[in-house]
């Protein structure tokens, strides 16, 4: 059997650990704007197993936060939406064919990069807590099966466990939802007003976050997790493709992410099977239930007790920093003001700093 791809218990909870990042935003769109949920579902899973084969590891398929957070708001509508998919794609691959991410790369300190992983730690506990609060009966027992099968001598699959039982719970008190076949979405063609808002409203509060989270601190994460190198410049292309082929389709701009990353491993996953087995679930959703109802189903406390222990284990990779006072700072920064705005703050910081460090040094050497 090809260790890439291993199908068992572990994988299919390693899987599922990725969807409380995933669900609540794609649904909040759905439900606020006239973005088809089964065509972003759909778009999802594919890019889900696409990504599984490809990289043969874990890799998280995400919708773009800030894009989905402004969505949320009411402030993009769905051709909006589709033009802000369209210009990240394009930026993505005219920053990987340039070459020129790498000159922003260098700019970029490694202590940036862990502060910005454990801001999104942060931020995903604080997330977990909301959830949690929410259903906490639910929460609770979560948790405690999390913590169970973490001290007890056995296969931790936890979160397939805890995803199940809530579900179960759900079913009970809103049965399932009504069955809805899935229907060949129209083709969608933003306007040049489309493009323009997507980009200003969207594309340009998304990018500093695709940026440090998205790329760098996904890419610095699975050589901390899998001791296995993916560069920045394959993380730009998998992401720009799945922008810009799922945008014309009613899809949602979609990216990697260390967030998701880590819940995937805290839960067991470690081939590339882990994506194949989302995306096939995903299909199934949105193949035959993505209705309206389906926002009943979602445990919020079952994925609030994921999103908590995904934080944690984000954690144990942002502690090995090179600098643990400026990481600090940024994740607070993170938690307080969001990643984007964080991350804009301190690398401006950071430039300003070493100009003024560049300058008081020349003034030495003359002396």
């Amino acid at each position: 059997m090809d260790k890439s791809f291993v199908f068992n218990l572990k994988e299919t909870a390693g899987a599922i650990g990725d969807y409380g990042t995933i669900l609540p935003i794609v649904i909040g769109v759905s439900i606020v704007t006239d973005v088809s949920l089964p065509n972003v579902l759909v778009f999802f899973a594919i890019s889900f197993i696409a990504t599984g084969i490809y990289y043969k590891l874990p890799m998280p398929v995400e919708p773009m936060k800030a894009i989905g957070v402004v969505a949320i708001s009411g402030s993009l509508s769905a051709n909006e939406i589709a033009g802000s998919s369209i210009v990240m794609g394009l930026m993505l691959l005219g920053l990987t064919i340039t070459g020129s991410f790498s000159y922003i790369k260098k700019s970029i300190p490694l202590f940036l990069i862990r502060g910005v992983q454990f801001g999104l730690a942060l931020i995903l506990i604080r997330e977990s807590l909301n959830y949690v609060f929410v259903d906490w009966e639910l929460g609770l027992i979560s948790i405690i099966i999390v913590l169970l099968f973490t001290i007890l001598p056995i296969v931790d699959i936890s979160s397939l466990v805890v995803f199940i039982v809530g579900i179960s719970i759900s079913v009970y008190y809103h049965s399932l939802p009504t069955m809805s076949l899935f229907s060949i979405p129209d083709v969608i063609v933003p306007t040049s007003r489309d493009l323009l808002v997507g980009f200003l409203n969207g594309s340009l509060p998304q990018l500093p976050l695709t940026i440090g989270n998205a790329i760098l601190a996904t890419s610095l994460l699975i050589d901390d997790l899998f001791d296995s190198k993916v560069s920045e410049n394959k993380l730009m292309v998998s992401m720009g493709l799945m922008c810009l082929l799922s945008a014309p389709f009613g899809g949602f701009p979609m990216c990697h992410g260390s967030g998701g990353l880590a819940a995937q491993y805290r839960f067991g996953a470690r081939t590339g099977a882990s994506n194949i087995i989302s995306g096939v679930i995903l299909l199934v959703i949105a193949l035959f239930f993505a209705s309206p109802d389906l926002v009943k189903l979602i445990p919020y406390g079952a994925l609030g007790a994921l999103l908590l222990f995904s934080g944690i284990e984000l954690i144990k990779s942002a502690v090995k920093t090179n600098n643990a006072y400026y990481t600090i700072i940024t994740g607070v920064a993170a938690l307080f003001f969001g990643i984007t705005t964080a991350f804009g703050l301190m690398l401006f910081s950071y430039w300003i700093l070493s100009f003024y460090k560049n300058i008081r040094l020349k003034k030495h050497e003359r002396k």
